[in-house]
C-alpha cells in the first residue's frame, strides 16, 4: 500500500509538471506580461473613391483605451479615472465586468490588453492622456475610423462596426474590440480594406515601467496599409438618382453595358452613411433597423419584384430564337387576350399588329398569344414540361431566378418558375393558358432591379453582359476574371435587333415617348407591374442606341404607369451621365420629380 500510495504521488507530480511546462501557458503569460508589453499597431484601412478619383470614404484618428487586468489595481481611483473619460461608475463597473466574461469576450486573457472604451477624440483622449500615469494597467491604443464624404451611396459603401463574437471565430485574424466591415463594399471587400496588423514589443522593468523596445524593435513588425478601392460608381450620378427618388420607395441601378460596372445604384428611402461612424453607431442603427419603412435594405439588389412590361422584351427574343414567332407576324389583340374564357387586359390600340408596334404599345396580347403557341407546341417540344423548361432556360441564361454574382453582400434570386414548380402547384394538370400571365411580367416571376437593369445592358450589348460590379479596380491586384468574362445568352442576334428596333419605336411613338424628345437616341420600355395597391411604375432602357453607354432599370412602387415616374427619370439620368451636365429645362424636370412625393399611408412595408 504505502508503495502504491508513492507512485501514485509521483504519477500526479508528473502529470503537474508535464501540464504547466507543456500543455499550459500561464505562467509563460505572466512572465511575458511582467517582461514585456505587446503593443498592437492597427494598419490605415484603405480609403474609397468614385470612377472619377473623388474620395468618398477615408479614415481619421481615433484612441481607444485598453486594459489589462492583471495589473490594474484595487486602488486605482476610480471617481477620477470616471471623470477623465466622462462616464459614470455604473458603467465602469459593468465594463469591467464584461471584459471579464469569456462567453462576451471569448478572447479574454487577464495578460492582455483588453478593450475597456473605444474611439475617443482628440479632445477626449487628451484629458486622459494628462492622467494616465495615475491608472496602472491601463493604455491608449491609437487606430483609426472611418468618415464618409458624403450623404450618398449608403448601401453600395456599407460602414464598419464591431467584430462579433462570430467574426472572432471564423478568423483568428480579429480580437475583441477589433472593426470589421458589416455592410456594402466595406463587408465584401473586407480583406483588402483591413490591410494587416503591425506590433511592437516593449521592455518594461520590475515596477511595469516602460523601458523602450525590446531588443531595439527587432521583432518589432510594421503594420501594413488596406488597399484602396476604385469604385464604378459616378458621384454625381448617383446623387442625382437620390434626388429622383426623394419621397418615393423603390430602386435605381444603372450599368455601363460594355463593362458591366455599375454606375449608379440608389434604394429609397436612404439614409446617411455619415450616421454610422463612432459610437453613436449602434443607436443609429438600432433606429433605422426600427423604422417601417426599412432603409437599411438595399431594394437594388434584395427587393424581388414583378418586373411588369419590361419582360416582354425577354419573350419576344424566346419567341424569335425559338422560331415560334417572326418579325413580321401578326396577333390580334381586342383590348386584350381573349380565349376559352380567359381574360387579360390590354389598353386600347390597333389591331392586329407585329413585334414592333407591339413592344412599342406594350401590347399584352401578343405576347400572350406567344407563350400560347409555345407552351403548346407539342410537334417541337413534345410535353408542356419540356417546352417551359426550354422557356426557364432562356431566361436563366439572360441572368433571372439565380444571383447574378455582384460585389455586394445580400443580393437576392428572384424567382423564374420552372415544370416541376407547376407540376407541384397544379399536380400535372395545367397548360399556356395556366400560367399565362408570366409572358407579361406578372405571376410568378420576380426579379431585383438589378436584373432587369441587366436585361438592358444585354440588349444594349445585343446578347451578351458581364456581371455586374461595384469596384472597379482594387489597388495592386487584378480585377476578379468573374467580372471580366462575357456571358452570352441563347437568344440570337437577329432577335435582339429586332427587340432594339421595338424599344426604339417606343421612346419616339410608344408608352416612352417622353424619351423621343432628348437629342441622344434613347430605347426604351415601360412596365406597369400589378399589385395589391396602386401599380409599380418600371422602365428599363439604354441609351445611345448604337454603342451604348448606360443602361438602367428604374422602380418606383406604386408610381402607376411606368411613363408617370420611372421614364422621366430614366430621362434626367441618361442625359446627365451622356452629357455630363443636366440642360437649364432638363433640370427643372429634375426638381419637379425631386418634389414630386407618392402618399404611401402608414402601411408597414
Amino acid at each position: 500500500m504505502i508503495g502504491g500510495v508513492a507512485i501514485a504521488i509521483v504519477l500526479i507530480y508528473i502529470v503537474r509538471l508535464f501540464t504547466l511546462q507543456l500543455l499550459s501557458d500561464d505562467y509563460k503569460k505572466n512572465a511575458d506580461s511582467n517582461a514585456f508589453l505587446k503593443k498592437i499597431e492597427f494598419p490605415s484601412r484603405g480609403v474609397i473613391t468614385d470612377r472619377n478619383g473623388k474620395l468618398m470614404v477615408y479614415n481619421q484618428p481615433a484612441y481607444d483605451i485598453m486594459v489589462v487586468m492583471n495589473e490594474a489595481k484595487d486602488h486605482i481611483d476610480t471617481l477620477e479615472l470616471c471623470e477623465s473619460l466622462g462616464i459614470t461608475k455604473e458603467f465602469f463597473i459593468n465594463r469591467m465586468e464584461e471584459v471579464k466574461d469569456r462567453n462576451k469576450n471569448p478572447g479574454y486573457s487577464r495578460f492582455t490588453q483588453q478593450l475597456f472604451m473605444s474611439q475617443l477624440s482628440d479632445k477626449e483622449f487628451s484629458v486622459f492622456q494628462e492622467k494616465i500615469f495615475r491608472f496602472p494597467g491601463f493604455y491608449v491604443q491609437k487606430r483609426s475610423i472611418r468618415q464618409y464624404m458624403y450623404p450618398y451611396a449608403a448601401h453600395v459603401l456599407g460602414d464598419v462596426g464591431e467584430v462579433s463574437e462570430s467574426d472572432i471565430e471564423d478568423d483568428d485574424y480579429y480580437q475583441a474590440g477589433d472593426y470589421i466591415g458589416k455592410l456594402g463594399v466595406e463587408k465584401s471587400y473586407e480583406k483588402q480594406l483591413r490591410g494587416e496588423k503591425g506590433v511592437q514589443i516593449l521592455l518594461r522593468d520590475a515596477h511595469g515601467r516602460i523601458k523602450g523596445k525590446y531588443q531595439n524593435g527587432k521583432y518589432d513588425k510594421k503594420p501594413v496599409a488596406g488597399k484602396d478601392l476604385t469604385l464604378s460608381i459616378d458621384l454625381k450620378l448617383q446623387a442625382l438618382g437620390e434626388r429622383m427618388l426623394e419621397g418615393k420607395i423603390g430602386a435605381i441601378v444603372a450599368i455601363e453595358p460594355s463593362t458591366g460596372e455599375v454606375l449608379s445604384m440608389v434604394s429609397s428611402p436612404s439614409y446617411d452613411p455619415r450616421m454610422m461612424v463612432g459610437r453613436l453607431r449602434g443607436k443609429n442603427h438600432l433606429r433605422l433597423s426600427r423604422n417601417v419603412w426599412k432603409p437599411l435594405l438595399n431594394r437594388a439588389i434584395m427587393g424581388q419584384y414583378p418586373p411588369g412590361s419590361t419582360f416582354k422584351t425577354t419573350q419576344a427574343l424566346t419567341y424569335l430564337s425559338e422560331g415560334i414567332i417572326s418579325q413580321g407576324t401578326t396577333f390580334p389583340c381586342h383590348h386584350g387576350f381573349s380565349y376559352k374564357g380567359l381574360h387579360v387586359g390590354c389598353h386600347g390600340h390597333a389591331s392586329p399588329l407585329a413585334l414592333t408596334e407591339a413592344l412599342s404599345t406594350s401590347c399584352n396580347g401578343y405576347f400572350c398569344w406567344g407563350l400560347y403557341y409555345m407552351i403548346g407546341n407539342r410537334r417541337k417540344y413534345h410535353s408542356v414540361q419540356n417546352a417551359m423548361n426550354v422557356w426557364r432556360d432562356y431566361m436563366v441564361s439572360m441572368g433571372f431566378g439565380y444571383k447574378l454574382g455582384i460585389d455586394l453582400p445580400g443580393e437576392k434570386r428572384g424567382l423564374i418558375p420552372n415544370a416541376d414548380y407547376y407540376d407541384r402547384a397544379y399536380r400535372g394538370s395545367w397548360n399556356g393558358l395556366t400560367i399565362i400571365s408570366i409572358s407579361i411580367g406578372q405571376g410568378e416571376v420576380n426579379l431585383t432591379p438589378l436584373q432587369i437593369a441587366n436585361l438592358g445592358a444585354t440588349i444594349a450589348n445585343r446578347g451578351y453582359y458581364y456581371v455586374p460590379h461595384v469596384v472597379r479596380k482594387v489597388q495592386g491586384e487584378p480585377l476578379d476574371t468573374l467580372f471580366t468574362r462575357k456571358h452570352y445568352t441563347m437568344a440570337k442576334q437577329r432577335a435582339y435587333n429586332a427587340v432594339v428596333a421595338g424599344m426604339r419605336s417606343s421612346a419616339i411613338k410608344g408608352t416612352c415617348k417622353y424619351l423621343g424628345h432628348s437629342n441622344i437616341v434613347m430605347c426604351g420600355k415601360t412596365g406597369t407591374a400589378q399589385n395589391r395597391g396602386q401599380d409599380h411604375s418600371v422602365f428599363m432602357g439604354f441609351a445611345p442606341m448604337n454603342n451604348p453607354k448606360i443602361a438602367l432599370a428604374v422602380y418606383v412602387e406604386n408610381g402607376g404607369f411606368g411613363a408617370d415616374f420611372a421614364v422621366p427619370i430614366a430621362r434626367v439620368l441618361m442625359e446627365q451621365y451622356i452629357n455630363g451636365k443636366l440642360s437649364p429645362d432638363m433640370e427643372k424636370e429634375a426638381t419637379m420629380l425631386q418634389k414630386r412625393r407618392i402618399a404611401y399611408g402608414s402601411r408597414n412595408r
